[in-house]
């Protein structure tokens, strides 16, 4: 059974005190939250990991790693191992978010290593994928998201794909507050399922979760969720305040 989803995605944000302060209050939130229909998830950065997983409990929120290498370990000065991730006491990892893919130049190809590292580790991965404005006005943005989702995953098999969640984000309506509106989230995401359950049947499809990031919000979280395909959110500026993400949480 797939699972509904509220994740933040904190990004570049916040102090390693200021994110345990923060930690602390979306768990004390879900912990008094009654009848809560849907997982949370907090995507720190790297630096954050070991004390945030230190004050949480990570029963009610997971704790996600926003990337993770595309080697084991070595002499890559800077980078963080999915090993190492994983040794915090993370039980997710972001990968393919659409600034990693831009600014970084991350391939399918790279990005097909990461999802293995982090799997080898135990951890789930949050896999992004989205078109940008470009894309999205010349047509072309469902050959690019079937793409991005069959060159970095499609070689994985049904029993692994139960620790994927795929995360659909429009680049066009990151952080520029845009969004795209419900219906054409949950066309992609039908697509999204669609091509899951041609690779690996029905079953594999209507057991991943599928989230939709692209400046969700309280306001509109709500109709976003209430589609058949939508199954919670990956939040960006919404999660750094515990209130609004608190909002979105319980927009289920």
């Amino acid at each position: 059974m797939r699972k509904n989803i509220v994740a933040g995605n904190w990004k570049m944000n916040t102090t390693v005190p200021e994110g345990v302060q923060l930690a602390k209050e979306v768990c004390e939130a879900v912990s008094s939250a009654q009848g809560l229909k849907c997982d949370v998830i907090v995507g720190v950065p790297f630096t954050h990991l070991t004390a945030v997983r230190q004050v949480i409990d990570i029963n009610k929120v997971g704790l996600a790693a926003q990337n993770c290498a595309d080697h084991t370990s070595g002499a890559y000065t800077g980078e963080v191992s999915a090993a190492m991730v994983a040794s915090t006491g993370a039980n997710y990892v972001i990968l393919g978010h659409s600034e990693r893919r831009g600014y970084y130049n991350e391939t399918p190809e790279m990005l097909k290593e990461k999802v293995d590292m982090a799997l080898a580790n135990g951890l789930k991965v949050i896999f992004c994928c989205g078109e940008s404005l470009e894309e999205r006005e010349n047509g072309s943005f469902k050959e690019v998201i079937g793409g991005e989702i069959r060159d970095s995953l499609f070689h994985l098999t049904a029993e692994q794909m139960a620790n994927i969640v795929i995360a659909y984000e429009p680049i066009w309506a990151i952080g520029t507050g845009k969004t795209a509106t419900s219906d054409q989230a949950q066309e992609i995401h039908a697509l999204i399922r669609g091509l899951l359950a041609d690779k690996y049947g029905a079953q594999v499809a209507d057991d991943t979760t599928i989230l939709y990031g692209g400046s969700c919000k309280p306001s509109n979280a709500p109709e976003l969720f209430a589609k058949p395909d939508i199954d919670g959110g990956l939040i960006g500026g919404a999660s750094l305040k515990a209130a609004d993400f608190m909002g979105i949480v319980t927009a289920f």
